[in-house]
């Protein structure tokens, strides 16, 4: 498989207490929180791509540009849905929306670098 534009990767998580945004910090409502649904639009981002990476390569965030549109409650399930739409060398540009059971909650853009696992690990030790 070859990295292309239009690869499309999906997660999918419930609301628990440990993802509102009291619970992680980031504000004092228990609903889901934004640090958490950017998580997951990374989740699906990484997803796009993993399986048509070559071996010993893997991809990591460089830029979240997001807008949190609507709240959702404890108890209902989000899904994050991410389109690979611009490469750019090694960085990755994907489209990104978060949905749950009643409506589009965010939306936005992620990149990604492609990068060789072993030497990003070592670069990091130093």
């Amino acid at each position: 498989m070859t990295v292309v534009p239009g690869l499309r990767g999906e997660a999918t998580t419930t609301v628990v207490y440990e993802n509102t945004a009291e619970a992680v910090g980031a504000g004092g409502v228990a609903v889901f929180a934004t640090p958490m649904m950017i998580a997951l639009m990374e989740n699906a981002s990484w997803r796009a791509v993993a399986e048509a990476l070559d071996e010993g390569y893997v991809t990591v965030g460089t830029l979240v540009q997001v807008r949190h549109l609507a709240s959702t409650p404890i108890g209902q399930q989000v899904r994050a849905v991410a389109t690979l739409s611009e490469i750019d060398g090694r960085r990755l540009v994907f489209r990104v929306e978060a949905y749950d059971e009643q409506q589009k909650i965010g939306e936005g853009i992620h990149e990604r670098f492609i990068v060789n696992l072993e030497r990003f690990m070592q670069k990091n030790a130093e």
